[in-house]
């Protein structure tokens, strides 16, 4: 029960033994830690109640690379079910709880859909009351604060501990050493609380930072060495320092190696030496009490890792200890692209971690062995070896060595069983398995779309369907009730103005509420074809040109996203989209009817507000290149029709709400199967109308690159290929008529208000498949084998 008394007196008490100030005196980032402070007071006891509880128990285990939580106050207050209590008290000390939330930085420790999903799937498991423990590194700054200067992307550190983090709780007890080739370090565990949605379970996300074994070289210091007296310190901290450092040299990847081997090592230690408390050296418990989920490839070096502790430090023989590691792990597949499967030089595993490599080694050498007895041939010995070409391929590391491979959508796991990891899959049928993505409905709903919120629980006439999101299927009944559906446009008009609001102040940009807000905001790559959107927008900015009286809806497009610092065509791409805004905001002959803003530093906290204001959400990508996408889920639970690509979970959105109700465009996979060998983008770069005009802007001197000669490669790109790739290698030219059509079918469908309106509430009433409670069931009961613990 949340105690008004109590609340207050820990409040005045912290704000004093933290800062010596009075609450008046306190600055707004004080008040922030303060507040979240107090708030830790209170749900400590449970916290520790559940680690108590789940010790008993087969707990699962989750080791990401990523995790892209955002802010922690808001969301922290609406799963304790006290956010209203706090902020009228809060109110009464004439503290404005939205304030205190705006200053809270955004724990960026991710970069995209990786990252949120196990920030989703931690909220769910601690909802659903699965003993489950997220295992990462606790980057010293996220991935980067993006500006624009000139239309290109410039890249700041993310600090997002200058204020401190008054969420976790540094674990001294719990360090243990890393060891590499040419050093060791010490992990030390921070650990942070995740609070389940109207339950007293709390879960816990453990964090690993970076530390030297010595701080600092006296003596050195004393020589006037400064530089050497604390180079340990500096080199060991490194690898903590950064999310995704640049890779694009030989140091970038040793340090990214030694980023992946930290944590895993780090995390693996961690559990055995607490089995080993309870349990000794019966290690073929160990799978019966560890469920241990590898999120993507940045954590299989877990497999090896594993492998070296039972052989070398137990003294376990192989074949024991490879059952028990297969037992223990499984992967989670996220990437169609064979560009983005990882692999590592050997030549960097022997000089960073030269015993892993022997066991990756070994690991090979006797699946080889196990492929011939089954009479494999050499040439399909040579495509499933786990090193081959001098180069460990960590995906086919991941399948071997795990008991259950998973894909992100059903579209996605049928690629990989009968296409990309068709070899496998016919090795290990029983181990492949889909677990079709989710995201938290606490998050992207009840805690960014209020308004929503309640105008569904007054409807259901409950608050019970955020942790039960199949409730919304009953809200359909409602699909034709012109007053409801007028009350829900009401609520997206208002979410509009809110984002309008908010674009104003920090973009400096005027946007008019009343145009189609088309929104594309994700990560930025080729295949998700940001630059498909341009070629669309300026297509349309040359038409209204030579036809200023076109009829069209007015429309604001919304672009949001960050291009990896080392990804060069991707930069070119924003700054091409810049280039265009510029064009088109400025003309005064178009700007009533049409608008380009790319916001800067997409984030968590950005995208809570852009979700629910959306009318278009754009899922774009080629067919068959994403593997599922989490954005098309939030922008469905919020009411907002999917133009998209029959590609990742779009296809499943469909199935749910119906192509009526969504506008699907573009080659599916069967036709891009079937022409990617023969497929000459020039036929439609020469025939589609308008299509030669905004794709020759990359050259002909319409926009300028600044003399870096980027446009110009990505005209190349599309028309000439690269080295690495064929022509148009993500299809823009082949649908980018079919695209302006759907484009068109959103003009015209949009001016009918009801009709519309129905659209958008019959994709929110079917969204209840896309919660991340039911995947992390689906996970708890279908691979981990894990059983919800409740607290009393």
């Amino acid at each position: 029960m949340f105690s008004k008394e109590r609340f207050i007196e820990s409040i005045n008490r912290i704000i004093k033994s933290d800062y010596g100030k009075t609450l008046d005196e306190a600055t707004e980032y004080e008040k922030y830690n303060v507040i979240s402070k107090a708030i830790m007071e209170m749900i400590i006891d449970n916290w520790s109640k559940t680690e108590e509880e789940y010790s008993k128990v087969k707990r699962a285990y989750y080791l990401s690379a990523e995790y892209l939580m955002g802010r922690a106050l808001g969301n922290n207050l609406l799963n304790l079910g006290f956010y209203d209590e706090v902020k009228e008290v809060l109110g009464q000390l004439n503290i404005d709880l939205n304030k205190i939330e705006e200053v809270e930085e955004d724990a960026g420790l991710g970069n995209g859909g990786l990252g949120r999903l196990a920030a989703c799937f931690l909220d769910s498991s601690a909802t659903m009351n699965i003993p489950l423990t997220g295992y990462g590194i606790r980057y010293r700054y996220g991935i980067f604060k993006q500006k624009f200067e000139n239309g290109f992307q410039v890249e700041e550190a993310d600090n997002w501990l200058k204020y401190g983090d008054p969420w976790s709780i540094r674990r001294d007890e719990d360090s243990v050493i890393v060891e590499f080739a040419d050093g060791k370090v010490k992990a030390v565990p921070y650990d942070t609380p995740i609070l389940g949605f109207k339950t007293k379970n709390i879960n816990k996300l453990r964090l690993w930072q970076a530390e030297p074994i010595k701080e600092f070289d006296f003596k050195l210091f004393n020589e006037q060495e400064y530089d050497e007296a604390v180079k340990e310190k500096n080199r060991a901290e490194d690898i903590s320092r950064v999310l995704y450092p640049n890779d694009s040299k030989r140091e970038g990847k040793i340090l990214r190696l030694k980023q992946q081997y930290f944590f895993v090592s780090a995390s693996l230690q961690d559990l055995i030496s607490k089995f080993k408390r309870k349990f000794g050296n019966k290690f073929d418990l160990f799978p019966k009490y560890h469920a241990i989920q590898l999120n993507d490839t940045h954590p299989v070096v877990a497999i090896p890792e594993l492998m070296r502790i039972l052989v070398d430090e137990e003294g376990i023989e192989w074949e024991r200890a490879w059952e028990i590691t297969v037992n223990t792990f499984a992967y989670t597949n996220h990437t169609i692209l064979s560009e983005a499967l990882e692999k590592w030089d050997v030549r960097l595993y022997k000089e960073i971690l030269p015993r892993i490599f022997e066991i990756i080694e070994d690991i090979d050498i006797r699946f080889i062995i196990e492929l011939k007895e089954k009479g494999y041939s050499i040439s399909k010995l040579k495509k499933m070896r786990i090193i081959s070409d001098n180069m460990i391929h960590m995906a086919w590391l991941a399948i071997h060595g795990t008991h259950t491979t998973n894909g992100v959508a059903e579209l996605h796991t049928n690629i990989l069983k009968h296409q990309e990891l068709k070899d496998w899959y016919e090795l290990y049928p029983e181990r492949f398995q889909n677990k079709t993505n989710g995201i938290t409905p606490r998050r992207w709903i009840a805690l960014c779309n209020k308004e929503l919120t309640e105008l569904i629980s007054e409807l259901l006439g409950t608050k019970d369907w955020i942790r039960d999101l199949s409730r919304l299927k009953e809200l359909e009944k409602y699909k034709d009730d012109e007053n409801i559906l007028n009350r829900f446009m009401q609520i997206k008009e208002n979410k509009k103005k809110e984002l309008a609001e908010y674009i104003r102040k920090v973009e400096d940009i005027q946007i008019n509420p009343n145009s189609i807000f088309d929104i594309q905001i994700k990560r930025l790559h080729e295949y998700k074809r940001q630059l498909l959107n341009a070629f669309h927008i300026l297509d349309l900015y040359f038409r209204l040109k030579e036809n200023p009286n076109m009829d069209i809806v007015p429309r604001t497009f919304i672009f949001g996203a960050k291009a990896a610092p080392g990804y060069y065509r991707a930069k070119g791409i924003i700054k091409y989209i810049n280039e265009i805004a510029k064009l088109i905001n400025n003309d005064p002959e178009v700007n009533d009817k049409i608008k380009v803003v790319f916001v800067q530093n997409y984030r968590v906290s950005y995208a809570e507000k852009l979700f629910p204001a959306a009318d278009v959400s754009e899922q774009i990508s080629t067919a068959g290149k994403e593997a599922s996408g989490t954005g098309n889920m939030k922008f469905m639970l919020n009411g907002t029709p999917t133009l998209g690509t029959y590609d990742g979970a779009n296809v499943e959105i469909v199935a749910e709400a119906g192509s009526e109700n969504n506008f699907i465009f573009g080659a599916r996979v069967e036709e891009i199967e079937r022409i990617k060998d023969t497929y000459d983008p020039k036929e439609y770069y020469e025939k589609v109308p308008g299509l030669k005009r905004v794709v020759d802007t990359l050259i002909d001197g319409t926009f300028d690159d600044g003399g870096t000669g980027m446009f110009e490669e990505l005209y190349n790109s599309l028309l000439k290929g690269a080295s690495w790739h064929k022509p148009d290698n993500y299809f823009l030219l082949r649908d980018f008529d079919d695209y302006r059509k759907a484009q068109q079918e959103i003009d015209k469908a949009y001016r009918d208000r009801l009709s519309w309106a129905k659209k958008c509430w019959i994709n929110m009433a079917n969204s209840g498949k896309f919660s991340s409670d039911r995947t992390i069931l689906d996970y708890a009961r279908e691979i981990w084998d894990v059983k919800p613990v409740v607290i009393k």
